[in-house]
Parts: C-alpha cells; structure tokens; sequence
C-alpha cells in the first residue's frame, strides 16, 4: 500500500471515528505501568493517534503525551477534546518521521495504528527517540469473529461489501512481522476484553467509520447497508447489538 495514501483514507470519517469507534479498556494504563515500569512525569509517544482514543487514557495518570498523527482532521479532532489539557502535545509527524528529537520519549504507544506504518522505517525512527530504557507498546482492539453470529454475519459484510478490507484489516500483522519488530521473542503479549453496544444508527456509524467502507457515492454502499439492518433486525436484542473484542497489547523493547 502506499503510504501516503493511507495516511488520508479517514479524512471524510472523522465525526463517526470519534462518536462510534472503541476507546480501550481503563485496565490498560495500570498494565502499562506495571509492565514497562514508566516513571512519573514520563513523556509517551502515542504514534498515529488519530483522534485520540488511546491519548485520553494515557492522560490520565499525569503522563505527558504527544499525539503524533499526520491526518490532519483527526489531528484536529484531537486538538478540540483536549485543548485544556496540559499535558497533551499535537503532532503533524508520522511513524516514518515523527519530528521529535533524539531519545526524548520513556514509551512509544500506537492503538490501533501500527498495521499502517513502515515497518522498518519506523522501527528506525523509534530507535531514534526512544530513550534507552524505552518500550514499544501495540495496541489493537480485535472483533471476536467467531464467537457471535453477529459478528461473523459482519464480517461476511465486510468481505463482501468492502473496498480493500482484505488488504488493510489488522490481522494482517503476524506474529513474523511482530517477532521482525522486536527483534526475535522478547515481547510480552497481554489480552484484555472490551465490548460496546449499539443502536442501529450507531453501529450503521461504526462501520461508516472504516476507512474500507464504501461512502454514500458508492455502488456498494446502499446493498452493504440494507445487508447491515436485515444482520441487526435478526440478531439484535430490545434494540440494541454487542460488540465484543479482544484487546491484544504488546509491549517490548526494540534490539
């Protein structure tokens, strides 16, 4: 894929990427804590944070955080929630050239984001600005395919409706690319459990949050939609559908 592509396809998804896409589990910032034992005051690099979802929650513990994000209306979007906070730090870089200086970063973070760098590229510029000491933490929320009818009915939508989604999905990231990126075993894999629900305007906002779902212009858009209310209509209960994910977290340092 091309990078600088990739770097535009959720321009026109912003609203919905903000109302309807999942944040992560609170238990998050206590395991990266435990895990990667930052101290207080550390500085975090939360690589492609879009519009923020995992930022919020690095937030929280008085960590300082810069938002490196090269889509500018997600960088935006970002800027709006967090304008008071002063802690937070917007950046217009990207994985492959983030703009900070020399081992200036205790933690590097990207939610949901990884899938799309360069890899070697960026481990390169991670090397560059992560202190010695530094760790690298993945983070991706994936949909328990299997283990709903739902879902398995969504994600036949997907496959069938979809743009690209083959192409750009997560779960391309194998465990080789991984293994690559850390430099052989060394990284620690946790698992949490995450859920949302939905109304059916919700949920018609969480896939229109994709940046591989076909927009109102498309030929694919208004079948990928009528299949989305029949899939709801027959699973949903007292109006309302489950998402539930697995929250797959990885943290090591780069050799």
């Amino acid at each position: 894929m091309d990078m600088n592509d990739s770097t535009q396809r959720f321009s026109d998804r912003v609203e919905n990427y903000v109302k309807f896409r999942p944040s992560y589990p609170v238990m998050v910032l206590d395991l990266l804590i435990k895990e990667t034992q930052i101290k207080e005051n550390a500085v975090i690099a939360d690589i492609g944070s879009g519009t923020g979802k995992l930022t919020e929650i690095l937030l929280r513990d008085g960590h300082s955080v810069i938002a490196v994000e090269p889509n500018a209306p997600m960088r935006e979007a970002a800027e709006v929630l967090f304008a008071k906070h002063p802690n937070f730090v917007s950046s217009g870089g990207s994985a492959e050239e983030t703009g900070l200086e020399d081992n200036s970063v205790d933690l590097i973070t990207a939610g949901q984001a990884f899938h799309w760098f360069d890899v070697p590229k960026a481990t390169t510029e991670f090397q560059r600005i992560l202190k010695p000491s530094g760790c690298v933490v993945l983070i991706w929320n994936r949909r328990r395919i299997e283990e709903s009818n739902f879902q398995s009915i969504y994600d036949a939508i997907l496959q069938k409706w979809g743009t690209d989604y083959n192409k750009v999905k997560h779960h391309n990231v194998t465990d080789e690319v991984l293994k690559e990126f850390y430099g052989g075993e060394g990284f620690q894999i946790h698992n949490l459990e995450y859920y949302q629900e939905f109304d059916f305007e919700a949920l018609k906002g969480r896939l229109l949050s994709a940046s591989y779902t076909p927009q109102a212009d498309h030929p694919n858009h208004e079948p990928m939609m009528t299949e989305l209310k029949k899939a709801f209509d027959e699973n949903q209960s007292e109006g309302r559908i489950q998402f539930d994910y697995d929250t797959n977290i990885y943290i090591g340092k780069l050799d």
